[in-house]
């Protein structure tokens, strides 16, 4: 993702320092962006400069909170953290806490709820008088991830690392859940706390939901959200289709 983020800010012809920890990394990342990188991680940075007005944090899952930790406790006001800012509650608590004490502003970087399908479907939305209920898939191509160059640590608490850009959209478009009842089965080698993962409950606007995800069989992500007048289905996310009253066509949007 640092990679990406660095994409935007040179065709936004902005101005700014990458930090990079290891010497093979920031080879990697010259190569391939053509912008220099400060070698030693951060704390070697803060030594040799002041601390930067804003910063996006684009790091590993289980270093997320402590560099933004580190970018807050020396001065760094506004930060644009990669989801989801934490390894686990314990660790995004702490890092609340932490940025609550310095009065930073810190937006983590769920993404999908900006897309310009999702504001189409809020328009529609709107027009329907609001959504009567939801259901979403959080399936994930386990046999992919097994093969990520990624640490054990964040593998295993994927769900939260990666899937839950499906619920913050979901929460995003419905509310947030005030009542759940949810289910867990299964293991993987790779994550131990579950492979299928099955619940319903309520959001505090009132709107019933459900969920279904199965890593160990095929299948994607995906949203439906219903009203009086359409269903709304993002699926693949990053698409809208709908089937309207009267039909049981889907057509894209």
């Amino acid at each position: 993702m640092a990679r990406e983020y660095s994409r935007v800010l040179l065709a936004l012809g902005r101005t700014f320092t990458v930090i990079g920890r290891s010497e093979r990394s920031a080879a990697v990342f010259e190569k391939t962006v053509d912008v220099p990188v400060h070698r030693g991680g951060l704390a070697s940075a803060l030594i040799d400069s002041d601390p930067p007005d804003m910063a996006i944090v684009a790091i590993g899952v289980d270093q997320l909170a402590a560099v933004t930790s580190q970018l807050v406790e020396a001065g760094c006001g506004r930060l644009l953290v990669e989801k989801p800012a934490g390894i686990n509650s314990e660790e995004i608590r702490l890092l609340q806490t932490s940025v609550e004490q310095t009065g930073a502003t810190v937006q983590v970087a769920y993404n999908r709820r900006h897309y310009a399908s999702v504001a189409t479907a809020r328009r529609m939305i709107a027009e329907d008088g609001g959504i009567t209920s939801c259901l979403f898939e959080v399936t994930e191509r386990s046999e992919s991830i097994a093969e990520l160059d990624k640490s054990q640590a964040e593998k295993a608490s994927w769900f939260l690392a990666n899937t839950s850009h499906v619920v913050d959209l979901v929460i995003s478009l419905a509310g947030r859940p005030v009542e759940l009842a949810a289910h867990n089965a299964g293991t993987l080698p790779w994550h131990q706390s579950g492979s299928q993962f099955v619940g319903a409950g309520l959001t505090e606007r009132g709107i019933p939901f459900s969920y279904h995800g199965d890593w160990e069989a095929p299948g994607r992500w995906g949203i439906e959200v219903c009203t009086r007048e359409r269903r709304l289905v993002f699926r693949p996310i990053e698409e809208l289709h709908m089937i309207v009253r009267g039909s049981e066509t889907i057509v894209r949007v």
